[in-house]
């Protein structure tokens, strides 16, 4: 005979498991809106293979991010099918939405207008010379896209800019774990493009970086010539020996060969550019999220340091 909660056959039934309630209760995973616009990442520099590959992973962390979301990749200097020029995809992305509103219009009552797109620069930090192209691309795609600020500074990239500098054996991964790095830097370069506002905001993300690896960080823009050595001999007067540098800079953006010239200039090793780093995708969804004014998952730091 059976139960009214159970299965004749004497199995247990697998109940709901009831919700967390207080402070330790999970969040609620936060997932993109039916219809929400696009979310167009604006690569800058010259289109390659290399770039086309860092951008698809981004995307592909940010639609991770945000379960549902319509991420689609435009080339600040792109064309054509291979590498699609923003201003082109922008362009798509109205023609889109603007028949599904059509298609929609008898059917449901039409809410707040929004935009096509909405426009997330890959850039660390701020460029005035790409953000300026970014803003032509989406005036003159007539689109009605909006575009956010750069991703930087942030917490995120300093963790960024941190595990880059330990996989080139130049930083600790932690400085609770009993071992030592002989190699690591008592003095970092932290390497900008975008002029004195970059070096600047280069300089926030420094600050969070001293605190993670507790030696002097001092920022430099690659595209100020001689910076670079100079900001070197500032930190080895100060008493800084084994120097590094270490690029706040995500690569696209970088034009070929500056990086490894400032480098040999300063007489110092180099870590790699920040690259597809899972906070990079954390950073283009939570812009995303911000401008349309969606609830966000907390970010915190991925390496904490002890």
């Amino acid at each position: 005979m059976s139960s009214p909660t159970g299965p004749d056959n004497g199995l247990p039934v697998r109940m709901p498991r009831p919700r967390q309630s207080g402070r330790h209760r999970r969040p609620e995973p936060v997932v993109a809106p039916e219809n929400a616009p696009a979310l167009v990442l604006a690569v800058p520099g010259e289109p390659s293979t290399a770039t086309r590959g860092l951008a698809s992973e981004i995307v592909s962390i940010a639609r991770s991010e945000l379960p549902g979301l319509d991420a689609r990749v435009g080339y600040v200097d792109g064309g054509g099918e291979e590498f699609p020029a923003l201003d082109a995809v922008l362009t798509q992305a109205a023609e889109e939405r603007a028949t599904a509103e059509e298609q929609e219009e008898s059917s449901a009552e039409s809410g707040p207008e929004a935009p096509a797109a909405v426009v997330v620069p890959l850039l660390a930090g701020p460029d005035a010379s790409q953000m300026r192209q970014i803003r032509q691309a989406v005036l003159s795609s007539g689109s009605g896209s909006e575009l956010t600020d750069v991703l930087g500074p942030h917490p995120l990239l300093a963790e960024a800019v941190h595990v880059k500098l330990s996989e080139a054996g130049l930083a600790r991964a932690d400085r609770a774990r009993l071992f030592t790095v002989a190699t690591a830097a008592d003095g970092i370069i932290l390497a900008t493009i975008g002029g004195e506002e970059a070096v600047q905001a280069a300089g926030i993300t420094g600050m969070l970086l001293a605190a993670r690896l507790a030696v002097p960080v001092l920022a430099a823009g690659l595209d100020d010539d001689g910076a670079v050595a100079r900001i070197a001999g500032q930190l080895r007067e100060s008493g800084s020996q084994q120097l590094a540098v270490a690029p706040c800079l995500i690569g696209p953006e970088v034009p070929e060969g500056l990086l490894a010239a400032a480098a040999e200039e300063a007489e110092c090793p180099t870590a790699e550019p920040l690259g597809a780093y899972p906070s990079l995708g954390k950073l283009v969804a939570s812009a995303y999220a911000a401008k349309l004014g969606l609830p966000q998952q907390p970010q915190g730091m991925g390496m904490p340091m002890r």
